[in-house]
């Protein structure tokens, strides 16, 4: 590893280009890059350091630095800096796309496997493939909406009616078929409600310390700043909140206050309160994700508490499957059309043969079991973790499909998560979840793989138990 130590190594001139000052520094980051100046492992000024070199903002070079980890030409590790990218390092993005896949699994539900993804959540088929089988069957020989034209929002009439029934609930807050927009996923949900929120040059998105990549990704899509705010036990701490929206733009808050990802804490009633009240003193929004948990909360959302204010959105990743790709958006009362405008703007709307399915798939008789069924194979996966962990710092609930280990002292989470991998098993360390500069703890994120019997994932926390009882040599500190 090599450290730069000739300042002009980095040749830029922001004056002779009219371009975005990023986009300057990005190309001559590139050009140092190519002209062999910057060899791979070199690592690279802090984002302040370069920052004061060449005369621009922290967050011109933070744009950067992202833009060029996201497409693998840098490599940024939590703690340690940003690299040259070695030759095939992939990039984070691409990274974070292959680990959706749930790679060494069998099909549906039971196969015994040595390897286990603890990546991303797998849930158990408990019905529910055969239930989609059916109805996909049926849509497939007399589709409703027709195979010949363009979605429309009057057409998922039906659809919306559907996810109305699915999401009806007294947390959630009245709720009308024109409120819900049908979206390609969770993720896609956020990304909607970024573009119909998010507005001037450099507009700023409040996320917790700790938080969901996908709210990072499309902030910074939309060249929006990415701003942390600190949060405790109980979720964001209203006072560094506050201090939060002082400095910036700051238009938009994205929370998860029913299960924080990663940590898997919960929000107390009193916490979502007084952050309703900063948010209306600072007049930002609220997206509340709430794609994880597995039985509804009966705290009061923060829709319900603020629904001049707050956009919510959830999905069936987390209790029927992922593979759907079915999602919802709630936006507040006045900003319905601008939801449903970036949704239609964005795709056209959902594919008719998928509004079809969502129209019978949330209103069969059989899913509420089905869903039941799945959260008692997920509540036995986890309190199985649980009990081969004892005498760890495990935060974990029976209703949720992932549980955050918090390592003991002598780990290092990067370092942790190689050590498994070399046992078979995969996870997600805590710097996933922290910005660019933040000082990550040593923590990861394990998922509920459901794809392999119960036998096979015990015997993967086990591995994993064996490495935090003797941590190899080398590893550790």
């Amino acid at each position: 590893m090599s450290t730069i130590t000739d300042q002009n190594v980095i040749h830029v001139d922001f004056g002779a280009d009219e371009r975005p000052k990023y986009v300057v520094l990005e190309g001559a980051i590139r050009a140092a890059i190519t002209r062999g100046d910057l060899t791979p492992g070199t690592r690279l000024p802090a984002v302040r350091d370069l920052a004061w070199r060449v005369g621009v903002t922290p967050g011109t070079v933070a744009r950067a630095y992202s833009r060029l980890t996201d497409d693998g030409t840098l490599d940024a590790a939590v703690g340690r800096g940003t690299f040259v990218a070695e030759a095939g390092v992939r990039s984070p993005i691409y990274r974070e796309l292959e680990a959706l896949e749930v790679d060494s699994t069998p099909h549906l539900t039971g196969g015994d496997s040595y390897m286990v993804n603890l990546l991303s959540p797998h849930l158990p088929s408990v019905g529910q493939v055969d239930l989609i089988r059916r109805l996909l069957g049926e849509i497939a020989a007399n589709p409703p909406s027709g195979l010949m034209h363009y979605p429309a929002h009057a057409n998922e009439r039906l659809a919306r009616e559907a996810a109305q029934h699915f999401l009806d609930h007294p947390a959630l807050g009245p709720l009308e078929v024109d409120d819900i927009t049908l979206t390609n996923g969770g993720q896609h949900a956020i990304s909607l409600v970024m573009q119909a929120v998010l507005t001037g040059r450099r507009p700023a998105v409040l996320v917790e310390d700790l938080t969901y990549p996908g709210f990072r990704r499309v902030a910074e899509m939309l060249r929006a700043d990415v701003i942390p705010v600190a949060t405790d036990a109980e979720g964001i701490i209203p006072e560094a909140l506050e201090a939060a929206t002082r400095n910036a733009d700051a238009q938009l808050l994205c929370t998860s206050p029913d299960v924080h990802n990663p940590t898997c804490t919960m929000t107390p009633e009193s916490r979502r309160r007084q952050i309703v009240e900063v948010a209306r003193a600072s007049n930002i929004q609220i997206l509340e994700d709430d794609c994880y948990q597995m039985e509804r909360s009966e705290l009061p959302t923060y829709r319900l508490m603020a629904p001049e204010r707050t956009w919510h959105i959830s999905s069936i990743a987390k209790t029927i499957s992922p593979a759907l790709r079915l999602g919802f958006a709630m936006a507040p009362r006045t900003h319905r059309i601008s939801l449903r405008r970036a949704a239609e703007y964005s795709s056209f709307g959902m594919a008719t043969p998928m509004s079809d399915l969502a129209a019978r798939l949330l209103v069969d008789p059989a899913l509420p079991g089905l869903m039941a069924d799945t959260r008692k194979v997920v509540g036995t996966y986890v309190r199985t973790a649980a009990q081969v962990l004892d005498g760890f710092e495990l935060h974990c609930r029976p209703d949720v499909s992932f549980m955050w280990l918090v390592l003991p002292r002598g780990w290092r989470a990067s370092s942790f998560c190689r050590a498994a991998e070399g046992v078979g098993v995969k996870l997600r360390a805590a710097e996933e979840y922290a910005g660019r500069d933040a000082n990550a703890p040593h923590a990861v994120r394990m998922s509920v793989n459901a794809g392999v019997s119960l036998a096979s994932f015990e015997d993967a926390i086990r591995r994993l138990r064996d490495l935090l009882d003797q941590p190899p040599e080398g590893l550790g500190v």
